[in-house]
């Protein structure tokens, strides 16, 4: 594709020769001639000067600087967007291949009650359980098992070694990575007076919405009774576990390791950072943003603000809490000597008894 062909699908302006062809894209500390890249983090700006790349995908107020009189010349695509710009064109250099050929393999098990759409592809030794329905173009890899009754929309993708157990609900446009289990039973156990624990029957499901990816080696437990909800478009990352009766918004992005105690409500359009631990029976409301390796152990309930800590504290009073760590030692040090000065001034107290 020509860098002008290139603008006209991203919408974008072009500062310099559109005629140029692009073979590839590349980071834009290793492009070099013929590569196309981006700029979209401050940190990086300093190689917009250096890179060999032909063009450079950049924000509509982007300026080259400091550009050596030897280097090559560089093309300027101005977007609103440069990241978003940058994964349309990857998209367009690498389409995604899907990981099972058309069909279905021989080895796959499938009982006769099972309905599948239209060209749907199914992978080497997969299990379809009965009554399972499968909606058209979907792809289920190999490995993966479908307990009975489970749903799946249209153009979902299941990676291998997935378990959907029995009466989960998936909708379209769904991504289930590798190993990630949708249904398994919610963490319910009633303690004996003997000191054992009874385990509580999980009679719930999961229901995941449209266009929602589950991240690899992600759990999402069935509810205790209803429904575990993973609401349109929200993205869960690798190393995630949703406990039982946990519902989380529209367009919610989570990444790795966090953890959502049972039957926390998580409101849409929020992100939350990795290793964050949500407390069961809390609400989070839209919008709001919690770094990483917070304990969020109540409510937070002001829409679209940040948080941060253990426990959470809105982020700027975290940041004055956590600045003031390295000055403790010193000001203990400080506070035994005032004790000491303080002992020295005032006279013992008399002893009742002497």
């Amino acid at each position: 594709m020509t860098i002008s062909e290139i603008a006209a699908l991203l919408g974008a302006t072009v500062e310099g020769d559109g005629t140029v062809e692009i073979r590839r894209v590349a980071k834009i500390e290793e492009a070099g001639t013929g590569d196309l890249t981006f700029l979209a983090n401050p940190k990086y700006a300093k190689y917009l000067g250096l890179t060999r790349a032909s063009a450079v995908i950049v924000g509509k107020n982007v300026v080259v600087e400091d550009r050596p009189a030897d280097a090559p010349p560089v093309t300027l695509v101005k977007v609103d967007d440069p990241y978003v710009g940058f994964v349309r064109v990857l998209a367009r250099f690498n389409p995604p291949q899907p990981p099972v050929p058309p069909g279905i393999h021989p080895t796959a098990v499938i009982p006769a009650s099972a309905r599948l759409g239209v060209d749907v592809r199914i992978g080497a030794h997969a299990v379809i359980g009965e009554r399972v329905v499968i909606g058209d173009r979907s792809i289920v890899a190999p490995c993966t098992v479908l307990g009975d009754a489970v749903r799946i929309g249209s153009d979902c993708l299941l990676y291998a070694n997935v378990s959907v157990r029995e009466g989960c609900i998936i909708g379209d446009r769904c991504i289930v990575q590798p190993g990630a289990v949708i249904g398994s039973d919610g963490f319910g156990f009633a303690p004996q007076a003997d000191g054992s624990y009874e385990k509580i029957p999980q009679m719930g499901i999961v229901v995941l919405e449209d266009d929602v990816e589950i991240g690899a080696c992600t759990a999402v437990d069935r509810a205790t009774l209803g429904e575990t909800r993973i609401k349109k478009g929200v993205k869960l990352d690798n190393l995630i576990q949703v406990a039982h009766n946990v519902v989380i918004g529209e367009h919610t992005v989570m990444a790795a390791q966090s953890g959502i105690s049972g039957s926390t409500k998580l409101g849409k359009h929020m992100m939350v950072a990795g290793q964050v631990g949500f407390t069961g029976h809390i609400e989070i409301a839209d919008g709001v943003k919690v770094g990483a390796q917070s304990g969020v152990h109540r409510a937070l309930t002001k829409p679209g603000a940040t948080y941060f800590g253990t426990p959470a504290y809105p982020q700027r009073e975290a940041m004055r809490i956590y600045g003031s760590f390295p000055q403790l030692p010193d000001l203990l040090a400080t506070v035994r000597d005032l004790q000491k000065r303080l002992e020295k001034l005032e006279p013992p107290t008399p002893d009742p008894g002497a």
